[in-house]
């Protein structure tokens, strides 16, 4: 029987590793009690055999351990050789709606079916997707990530996706909360502000996560300030998580911060904080889950950092472990023990009708 939150502590931090194999430093980090997921990049990829055997030793060290990837599709997939499916951007499902509404919420669900039955097959459980954010043409960090201006757009064809992912078994997570595709600046590299009211952003950007609040697992805030709203970013604000999000959209699923080494992922009322004390900030904010990402190469000093950091709180009295966390974060595991081998992801009719369905419209390479 698999232990369940009174038996293992809340694990908040999802880390990463710095290569296609662990080595003695990564199994102390995922052995650490605190981690509770780790994220793969484009640099832990090499094949299909070698995904699964590094996800295999993973799940050997922590069985609970969520295994993540940001693969959306478009310019944000990370594995994209040895069989895997290019798969199109979300502004490509769009344009199809514009064309023929219902044959592009086919594909969309047919993306979805593709990108988590690979994901799966490989032994990934959850991918960071789909973006919710609207396109209004100037974001550069967004861009055609997202289906389409209209939020009613962006609702129907992210479902079907969410629908054909868990077909699949993955769980999905709608990003980036309340809406990040109005402001220009790019959040990875300084704080984007958007001074809209509330009144403007609920009728529009934050419309897709009020309709899908029932259909969500995850969902990931923006590293962004809304200082109409508050003059911390969304991802720091317990109005946009608690009050907003869980009371008035009435979500209750996961959520989890967004990257914590991003240049706005630390910066709260103007002051740069320690990763330790911004990932906090952030659970005590109301994210069930802290990432910290591309800090493993190397020396990976700032991962040592965050896990003494934050062990230190927690003994100190700083942070209390949510059990509701912790059954949320559990909650986005696989229903499955194990993935499907690729052997019989092929073979599968659901998988197979999918990639034609995507080939037909002229969505994969």
């Amino acid at each position: 029987m698999t232990a369940g939150p009174a038996d293992r502590p809340h694990a908040p931090l999802i880390v990463d590793v710095a290569g296609t194999e662990l080595t003695a430093v990564d199994r102390r980090r995922l052995a650490d009690p605190l981690v509770g997921g780790v994220i793969h990049f484009a640099r832990n990829w090499q094949s299909r055999a070698q995904m699964t055997a590094l996800n295999a030793e993973i799940k050997s060290i922590r069985p609970d351990m969520l295994i993540c990837v940001d693969h959306e599709g478009g310019r944000v997939q990370r594995f994209r050789t040895d069989g895997f499916t290019h798969l199109p951007s979300m502004r490509a499902l769009g344009e199809l709606w514009m064309r023929d509404a219902m044959r592009a919420t086919q594909a969309a669900t047919a993306v979805g079916q593709v990108l988590a039955g690979e994901l799966r097959a490989c032994g990934v459980d959850f991918s960071f997707a789909p973006v919710l954010d609207l396109d209004y043409g100037g974001s550069s960090v967004i861009g055609n990530r997202s289906f389409h201006r209209d939020p009613r757009v962006v609702a129907l064809l992210a479902k079907s996706v969410m629908h054909g992912m868990l077909q699949m078994g993955m769980r999905n997570c709608g990003k980036h909360f309340p809406g990040h595709g109005f402001v220009q600046a790019d959040s990875h590299v300084e704080i984007p502000v958007d001074k809209r009211g509330l009144k403007a952003i609920l009728a529009d950007d934050a419309k897709p996560y009020d309709w899908l609040s029932g259909s969500l697992a995850a969902v990931m805030p923006a590293h962004v300030i809304y200082p109409k709203v508050d003059k911390r970013p969304a991802g720091f604000s317990s109005k946009w998580l608690g009050e907003i999000l869980r009371k008035r959209f009435g979500f209750d699923g996961a959520v989890f911060s967004d990257d914590l080494s991003m240049e706005a992922g630390r910066y709260i009322d103007g002051k740069l904080l320690s990763f330790t004390d911004a990932a906090l900030a952030a659970l005590e904010a109301g994210c069930d889950m802290a990432l910290l990402c591309n800090q493993s190469i190397g020396e990976g000093a700032p991962l040592d950092e965050l896990l003494q950091g934050f062990a230190a709180a927690r003994d100190a009295g700083r942070w209390v472990g949510n059990p509701d966390s912790e059954t949320r974060r559990r909650a986005l595991l696989p229903d499955t023990a194990a993935p499907s081998s690729w052997d019989a992801l092929a073979g599968s009719t659901r998988y197979s009708g999918a990639r034609r369905t995507l080939s037909r419209d002229g969505l994969t390479e």
